[in-house]
C-alpha cells in the first residue's frame, strides 16, 4: 500500500470516527439521559453534571483526533518517521491519560456529591483502563517514532 493511499485512508477512518463520536456525544448521550430521567424523575437533578462530565471528555478527545489527523497528512507526505509525528503521539498520549483522569475524578466528585452509585464508579474503572491503554501505547508508539527519526537524520547526514 503506497504512503498517500495509506494516508487517505486514515484520514477517513478519522473524519469517520469524528462523526461518529459528534453522535454519540450530541445525541446519543442526551437521549439516553433525558430517557432516564423520564423513567426515573428522581435522577433529574443529575442529569446536567453527568451531561458536562461525559460532554467534557469529548474536548481532548476531539484534538487527539486533530493530532492524528496532521500524523496521517506526514504519512501522505511519505515523513512517518519525523519528530513532529513523536511530538504528536506524546500529545495524544498526554490527552489520554488528562482525559482519563477528568473522567474518573469527575466520576468521583459525582459519586461523593451523591449523585452517582459506588458501582457506576467501578463500572467506569473499564473506561478508564481503556483511556490509560491508549495512553500508554501512543507513549510507546511515540518513544518508538522518536528512535526512527533519530536513526534517519542520522542515516541522511552519512555520506
Amino acid at each position: 500500500m503506497k504512503q498517500k493511499h495509506l494516508a487517505n485512508w486514515l484520514k477517513i477512518m478519522i473524519i469517520g470516527v469524528g462523526i461518529c463520536a459528534l453522535l454519540v456525544y450530541g445525541v446519543v448521550i442526551p437521549e439516553c439521559g433525558k430517557t432516564i430521567v423520564m423513567e426515573y424523575p428522581e435522577f433529574s437533578g443529575r442529569y446536567l453534571p453527568w451531561l458536562f462530565l461525559i460532554d467534557g471528555t469529548g474536548i481532548l478527545f476531539y484534538l487527539a483526533l486533530g493530532c492524528c489527523y496532521k500524523i496521517a497528512i506526514n504519512i501522505g507526505k511519505d515523513q512517518s518517521f519525523i519528530m513532529e509525528n513523536a511530538k504528536l503521539l506524546k500529545y495524544i498520549s498526554n490527552m489520554a491519560i488528562a482525559d482519563t483522569a477528568y473522567f474518573f475524578a469527575g466520576n468521583f466528585i459525582l459519586l461523593a456529591l451523591n449523585m452517582s452509585h459506588a458501582g457506576v464508579l467501578l463500572g467506569s474503572l473499564i473506561v478508564d483502563f481503556i483511556g490509560i491503554a491508549i495512553g500508554v501505547a501512543a507513549a510507546a508508539l511515540s518513544h518508538l517514532v522518536y528512535k526512527a527519526a533519530q536513526m534517519r537524520e542520522e542515516n541522511e547526514l552519512t555520506i
